[in-house]
């Protein structure tokens, strides 16, 4: 007589898909386990002491729109399990030399600010933004007919275009266009490369619609609560369990992997169809991050105060600066003044530094694998528009590509995106197919941010990929 396996499933990973995957499987009554290398759970959402005790870092990922947006986290009584939002006052901020550029949450106050834009501003966001949520929803969602489809229109209008198209065609003045350009560059390409009109469209909206929120106590408290929640449904995690090979898990029905392609291909080797692996092996990671922490005397001296009012802080000047700094990443370059990603969290968290000082999390676009010490560059940045900025700086924590990627090796030669997110493998990562989860192996399954819909702490991947599992091989 065959035995059981013990396990329905068993996840590899403990990211926000890993988790999530895991969570939908269990909450539908299956056996789940999920085994994490590291000695925390959490992938891309952890917190540390980096620089110094009191001093609450997050390791990756610290601001989070579509934490609170997505369907697959916002669905979830993670608030039960301790996790807090905490809304700053606006979205992001954009300071240019004499004055800074600020996203509100509504769209009126935002284009009443941006002069001769206002009225581009407002046509260019009010339809999106009035079809909520559910706009969100279908940007998430598997390649079908949309549940909005007239708003999926307006979106894809635009989405579709590069950056440097949308702001010639759009945007007269400066302040919109570097207000564009710091969402923009998230999506870590050059401006002139197709769809990165679409990272900054949906960026803006999110700020719009649900803002830019930080959870309280620091990321962690997202893959805690998450944690939580996998074991109220009766699921299973082990830390410090490292998986070199499919042989070393449990036996179980269906395996989910929150891997990079390639790390599947070491691990699962010839059970994975051939023409999968060549396409996994040949899957293209992007630029890195080159990533600063701060402990602070102080709050950061901006030159403009209300540059204080957002957690965010997109820093780079223009948007031809920033255009200019993205393009020398994505040549191979470092650029003198890069963009630069800032996020303040204790301004609006006490909780992350002792009375009175504050902590800065940094960082900047390079090319992938970089052994350059962006410091410098980072810190002139910082002090264009915060000049004695370097005077509040009581410690610093510097965290090179590989560092990033020793932390966490789905961040491969430090790509904190899951792989480039360019025309060819947005919408077909790893490789083109309908239900791009499934490997082709039986019962073997990827749901890291390698598929889609792309990075980000959402969650959706790891949804998409066990709904396919329950329904391709857990129905009974």
């Amino acid at each position: 007589m065959a035995t059981s396996p013990h396990y329905d499933a068993v996840v590899i990973g403990s990211g926000p898909n890993g988790l999530v995957a895991a969570i939908t499987i269990a909450r539908s009554g299956r056996r789940v386990l999920v085994v994490e290398g590291q000695s925390t759970a959490g992938g891309g959402t952890r917190s540390a002491e980096l620089t110094e005790a009191g001093f609450v870092h997050d390791v990756c990922s610290a601001i989070h729109p579509l934490g609170i947006a997505s369907p697959a986290l916002r669905t979830m009584p993670l608030e039960r399990h301790g996790l807090r939002w905490i809304q700053p006052d606006n979205p992001f901020a954009h300071p240019l030399d004499d004055h800074t550029v600020l996203l509100d949450r509504s769209v009126e106050a935002t284009a009443a600010r941006l002069g001769v834009d206002r009225a581009s501003w407002s046509r260019l966001f009010a339809p999106v933004v009035g079809s909520g949520l559910g706009l969100v929803d279908d940007v998430l969602s598997p390649l079908s007919l949309p549940d909005h489809p007239i708003a999926m229109a307006r979106f894809g209008l635009h989405a579709t275009r590069s950056a440097a198209a949308l702001r010639r065609s759009r945007f007269e003045g400066d302040d919109a266009a570097a207000l564009f350009a710091g969402v923009a560059a998230h999506s870590f390409l050059a401006f002139d490369r197709p769809v990165t009109a679409g990272f900054g469209m949906f960026l803006a909206l999110l700020g719009h619609l649900a803002g830019w929120p930080l959870a309280a106590s620091g990321s962690q408290a997202i893959a805690d609560a998450l944690v939580a929640e996998l074991r109220a449904n009766g699921g299973a995690l082990e830390c410090a369990r490292p998986i070199r090979s499919l042989d070393e898990l449990p036996s179980s029905r269906v395996v989910l992997a929150d891997v990079a392609p390639r790390h599947l291909v070491a691990i699962a080797g010839d059970r994975l169809p051939a023409r999968v692996r060549k396409h996994y092996l040949r899957f293209r990671h992007g630029p890195a991050a080159f990533k600063l922490d701060y402990a602070l005397s102080d709050p950061v001296p901006w030159r403009d105060p209300v540059t204080s009012s957002a957690a965010t802080v997109h820093l780079g000047g223009t948007f031809e600066e920033i255009a200019a700094a993205e393009l020398t990443v994505n040549r191979g370059g470092h650029p003198a003044a890069p963009y630069v990603l800032v996020a303040q969290p204790s301004l609006f968290d006490h909780s992350r530094a002792p009375a009175g000082r504050h902590t800065l999390w940094a960082y900047c676009h390079v090319p992938n694998g970089s052994t350059v010490d962006m410091t410098a560059a980072v810190e002139r940045q910082i002090e264009r528009f915060a000049p004695g900025f370097g005077e509040t700086i009581i410690a610093r924590h510097r965290t090179m590509p590989a560092d990033i990627e020793a932390g966490n090796a789905n961040c491969v030669g430090g790509d904190i995106a899951g792989g480039i997110a360019d025309l060819r493998q947005l919408f077909t990562r790893p490789l083109v197919s309908l239900r791009p989860w499934a490997t082709g192996a039986p019962g073997l399954y990827l749901c890291s941010a390698s598929t889609p819909p792309g990075a980000g702490v959402h969650g959706m991947c790891g949804l998409h990929a066990a709904r396919l599992a329950l329904r391709r091989e857990l129905r009974s």
